[in-house]
């Protein structure tokens, strides 16, 4: 197998799944900052020149949620869990994740983090303000939901937990208000306890010697 990534969230993802479970893979960093994606050769994998991408056989499988259910079923983990209804409860939380809680985080990420970064201008504060609103919005839910709860599903740890936290790490860059939510905090906390989650890619060395 080899996993295609960049330093970006939704690689964070896929790689600290892949690294969790100890996987033996390939890692094939496709640097966005040179326009890797969008080569002939990588759009051949994925058409949507984004990162992550996972090549498994004859199977090209693009998004980060479905490379992370993929990898998950086939180390036969219980990430993702054998039970109808555990696994409904992660496809909510994925889908939660998607339209509300990550896509305002990312808001903040955007302006906070990638357009000083790339040069893209400064930060708009009309945009950070309605992001900032929807977070909290979406946080309070979030933190509701984790009371008496050491995971998203109860007192396992699923796929659902690296899906929600997924910009999480990034949330003091980002200056993500998180300070009246003390049970994301304490989750999250558990979440970088884990070597994969704290520290997902593949060092400069790792990658030399796989190449």
């Amino acid at each position: 197998m080899k996993l295609y990534y960049f330093e970006t969230p939704n690689p964070r993802l896929a790689c600290a799944v892949a690294r969790h479970l100890r996987l033996p893979l390939d890692y094939v960093r496709v640097d966005v900052t040179k326009g890797e994606q969008r080569q002939p050769e990588y759009l051949a994998i994925n058409p949507n020149g984004k990162v992550p991408a996972l090549v498994d056989g004859d199977l090209k499988l693009w998004e980060a949620g479905a490379i992370a259910c993929h990898l998950a079923r086939k180390a036969g983990s219980d990430l993702w869990p054998k039970d109808e209804a555990g696994q409904t409860e992660v496809i909510r939380w994925l889908s939660w994740e998607l339209a509300h809680f990550s896509r305002h985080a990312g808001g903040l990420y955007f302006q906070r983090v990638i357009k000083p970064r790339l040069g893209l201008g400064e930060p708009d504060a009309a945009a950070i303000e309605e992001a900032t609103r929807f977070f909290h919005q979406f946080a309070r839910v979030l933190d509701s939901h984790l009371e008496g709860r050491a995971y998203l599903l109860g007192d396992r740890l699923t796929l659902a937990d690296f899906f929600v936290a997924r910009m999480l790490p990034y949330a003091r860059e980002a200056q993500m208000p998180l300070e009246d939510y003390a049970e994301i905090v304490r989750w999250h906390g558990q979440l970088m306890a884990l070597p994969a989650w704290r520290d997902p890619f593949p060092s400069e060395q790792a990658r030399r010697q796989a190449a």
